[in-house]
């Protein structure tokens, strides 16, 4: 496997890719992860790996511009789970999650009723089926079952 491509973050706040040898914007930034291309973000100051607030950026950038995949409840129940005992579970849960999608999406579509497909006429989150809503709200009991056990004085 080779070895990750290389960006650096200067302190003006450009990008500069270090295989392309030129500076780069988000939007690039955005085709190396659709094109499936390995690349770290380092700070040139310090060399501290800032690849995470990088995608955090790219992500910020696509929810901005284009029909929002993130709804702000959504959002708010995410810093909600910072710093909680459950942090790990969410983070663990919401990759399996895009993992099983991106892996198999006609499949999820097709258990989800077809909620949000192309063909189907919904694209909002707020047009999910019931049910949906409800496997949910099982998930989030059966979560909120396993971290109770972790507690002194739970069964």
């Amino acid at each position: 496997m080779s070895e990750p491509r290389v960006i650096k973050k200067y302190p003006n706040r450009r990008l500069y890719d270090t295989v392309e040898s030129r500076y780069i914007t988000l939007t690039d930034v955005q085709r190396l992860v659709l094109e499936k291309i390995d690349f770290v973000v380092v700070d040139k100051k310090n060399n501290v790996d800032i690849t995470r607030s990088i995608l955090l950026q790219v992500i910020s950038e696509q929810e901005q511009h284009s029909e929002p995949i993130l709804t702000q409840d959504f959002m708010i129940q995410v810093i909600r789970s910072h710093g909680g005992q459950n942090e790990n579970i969410v983070s663990g849960y919401l990759e399996q999650c895009m993992k099983m999608f991106m892996t198999h999406p006609n499949q999820v579509r097709e258990r989800a009723g077809g909620a949000g497909g192309a063909d189907s006429g919904m694209n909002r989150p707020a047009a999910a089926p019931m049910h949906l809503r409800e496997i949910g709200r099982d998930l989030a009991r059966e979560f909120t079952r396993e971290s109770d056990k972790d507690r002194p004085g739970t069964k």
